[in-house]
Order: C-alpha cells, then sequence, then structure tokens
C-alpha cells in the first residue's frame, strides 16, 4: 500500500523560503513519477511541479525560478524548496505520484504566506 506524508510546512513572511518534504513508502521510490499539486481556499488543486524516475524535472510558470523540486531515492523522499515566497502561494501543499494507474495523494501540508 503506499503511502505518502508531506511535512514541512508553516506561516512565513512574503520572501521567505519554506523546504517541504513528501516520504514514500510502500513503492519502490525510485522507480515512480513524483509530483506536488496545492490547493489554495476556494480553489482547484493546481499542479506546482514534477520530477520523473530519470530525475528531469517540470514547474507551473507561476513558481518557475522560485521553487526547485528534487528527488532523495536512497531515503524514498521528495522535496519542493520554495524561495521569494507571495501570498499567493498559500495553500495546501499535497505529495502524488501515480502507481499501476492509481492516483496517490498524500494528506497535505499547509503553507501560510503572511505579514
Amino acid at each position: 500500500q503506499v503511502q505518502l506524508v508531506e511535512s514541512g510546512g508553516g506561516l512565513v513572511q512574503p520572501g521567505e523560503s519554506l523546504r517541504l518534504s513528501c516520504a514514500a513508502s510502500g513503492i519502490r521510490f525510485s522507480l515512480y513519477y513524483m509530483a506536488w499539486y496545492r490547493q489554495a481556499p476556494g480553489k482547484q488543486r493546481e499542479w506546482v511541479a514534477d520530477i520523473n524516475r530519470g530525475g528531469q524535472t517540470s514547474y507551473a510558470d507561476s513558481v518557475k525560478g522560485r521553487f526547485t523540486i528534487s528527488r532523495d531515492n536512497p531515503q524514498n523522499t521528495m522535496y519542493l524548496r520554495m524561495n521569494n515566497l507571495k501570498p499567493e502561494d498559500t495553500a495546501v501543499y499535497y505529495c502524488y505520484t501515480l502507481v499501476q494507474s492509481v492516483d496517490s495523494w498524500g494528506q497535505g501540508t499547509q503553507v501560510t504566506v503572511s505579514l
């Protein structure tokens, strides 16, 4: 059974940084595509960034140049380094993977950017 557990969220001021982590279990982590999504209050969940098993990365335009996705395969963990955070980055951030055509999501971690 796939389990994804996010951590690292919190309350920060604009311009500050956070690093989110997603610990995976139940899968051979190195073989799978991984992604970060986020959902702001009253909005649909949106894709933020992803990383394939070869380490290639992609980013939404809204975070490009500020966020960095990475993975540590021996530690079965994916990261999202978020720099220069803006109030519009406020959302619940979710870890995602697709295993045998089944979507798997973490429980989410709250990121709030506010003065």
